[in-house]
């Protein structure tokens, strides 16, 4: 699979066109459905993702949402053989930014999940993939990249609650982990306290 060039039609000048992000990469996954009627978007879940675990800049990360990763390319993938997920947003360590669904879309990303006396977390959230390790530290661009992006989120949509997929999946999910630097995140946003996991 080759991957897409940035298409003509993100080159609006409009910050988002019909829930795709003007700076974005778009590359769009079968793996998403609509929300719920009275969806309020109010929620970012922050994960990790690498494939296989450790490697990356390979692509495959935008092949698995895409369905259109090899499965027999290498013996990890045989675990996951078949699956479809999908998430808004990744962001590779580089920074680079792409996206899958647009945000008025519910992505298949937290899978069963729990958060603000709420289940059910992929009907109100915006799913946001880092290319990581669970556990491991992000790189500086990652960081420029997802400050920046939940910044134009916070401005078009209610978000209100910004957490990791541990939080939200607690003891099924660890991503994306120990390394994650919140304080880092909420310094860059400015955002009080309330708006984060320690404080729900």
């Amino acid at each position: 699979m080759t991957l897409p060039e940035q298409p003509a039609f993100r080159q609006s000048p409009a910050l988002w066109q019909s829930g795709w992000y003007r700076y974005a990469h778009a590359l769009a996954s079968p793996n998403c459905g609509p929300r719920p009627a009275g969806a309020q978007i109010d929620l970012i879940v922050v994960h990790s993702i690498s494939l296989p675990p450790g490697e990356f800049g390979n692509g495959n990360v935008q092949r698995l949402f895409s369905n259109q990763l090899e499965w027999d390319a290498h013996p990890y993938f045989q675990g996951i053989r078949g699956l479809q997920v999908s998430s808004h947003f990744f962001i590779t360590r580089t920074g680079a930014l792409w996206q899958f669904v647009a945000c008025g879309d519910r992505a298949w990303h937290a899978g069963e999940s729990f958060y603000r006396e709420r289940g059910q977390c992929n009907d109100d959230s915006i799913g946001i993939e880092l290319e990581g390790l669970e556990g491991n530290t992000f790189e500086a661009p990652q960081y420029e990249t997802l400050a920046g992006l939940c910044a134009a989120l916070l401005q078009a949509y209610p978000v209100a609650h910004i957490a990791g997929h541990e939080h939200i999946a607690a003891g099924r999910k660890h991503d994306p982990g120990a390394g994650f630097d919140w304080i880092l995140l909420q310094n860059s946003l400015a955002l009080p306290d309330h708006y984060f996991p320690w404080q729900r």
